[in-house]
């Protein structure tokens, strides 16, 4: 059996998006894979060691991991006119925000690129690949915090305001706060395409027999997840913080779809511009050649 280490955030969308694989749902023939859960920013900076086959990662990080890894032409979170968000406690406009300690849940996640590019930031104290846990992107301050953490930080007035993902675009309402800005409609507002946040990636080292069809088990895993909504859901929702059954479903609605079974052409296209836009503000060091598989 060829061991697969698959590492991925605990959250629903990727619970669902995984289910299959996780628990012998479909036939892995001479693959085994073992599941790790780790937050995305300590995934993306384990990725920088090539040490898990099949990382779920965050396209920001993924930029600077392509001599190691390929994107999987499914398996990706879109947001569609929807993403990441800024909350504070009390009502801003998004110039309001420039200036301010904006609390994020990590600096290689695509949620700090697209915040940076919105508010015309640029982090140059310290690279993205450095970890630490404040920084200055000189439109605004940073703190790093667990992303599960972000909502209570703010409520609590530890920081100004808040970088959310995960379940948190939900719930935030529930603490009181404000929603500022929405990245995702923000980005589709700017360039039309969806803002594309998360994907799988797949280690070169496999070859391209291996990484053809642990790829193509990637994807029966998500169809499977798709055709059987309930029973992946169920699993999903013991990574639902604070979502009940309803929200849980319209939590992974919004990132497990049609996207997550292929990129396509459109899908395709919104990576490449992310990047690129990346690269022109000078928050990502060096043009980004992408490589999918399937």
């Amino acid at each position: 059996m060829q061991p697969i280490h698959v590492g991925h955030s605990p959250d629903p969308d990727d619970a669902f998006m995984f289910h299959a694989l996780a628990n012998d749902k479909i036939d892995t023939g001479n693959y085994q894979f073992t599941h790790e859960l780790v937050d995305i920013e300590t995934l993306n900076r384990r990725e920088l060691d090539a040490d898990l086959e099949l990382p779920a990662d965050r396209l920001h990080g993924y930029a600077y991991l392509t001599k190691s890894y390929a994107l999987c032409a499914c398996g990706a979170s879109m947001g569609d006119g929807y993403g990441p968000m800024v909350v504070t406690r009390e009502p801003m406009s998004v110039d309001d925000l420039k200036g301010k300690t904006i609390a994020i849940p990590g600096t290689l996640t695509t949620a700090f690129l697209a915040l940076n590019l919105c508010l015309g930031g640029r982090p140059t104290d310290r690279s993205p690949l450095t970890d630490h846990t404040s920084g200055d992107a000189g439109t605004f301050r940073y703190e790093v915090h667990d992303f599960d953490r972000i909502l209570d930080v703010v409520e609590q007035g530890q920081v100004d305001a808040g970088l959310i993902i995960h379940e948190g675009q939900l719930t935030y309402g529930d603490q009181g706060l404000h929603l500022v800005v929405d990245l995702g409609k923000w980005w589709m507002e700017q360039t039309g395409l969806p803002l594309p946040l998360g994907a799988n990636a797949i280690r070169k080292d496999l070859g391209q027999p291996a990484m053809d069809e642990v790829t193509a088990l990637l994807k029966q895993s998500i169809q499977y997840g798709l055709d059987h909504r309930q029973e992946a859901l169920d699993y999903a929702l013991q990574f639902g913080r604070d979502l009940d059954n309803a929200k849980a479903d319209e939590f992974v609605g919004m990132y497990v779809n049609d996207w997550t079974l292929d990129f396509g052409e459109r899908g395709r296209q919104a990576v490449a511009a992310l990047l690129q836009r990346g690269h022109e503000a000078g928050i990502i060091p060096d043009p980004v050649e992408l490589e999918f598989i399937g």
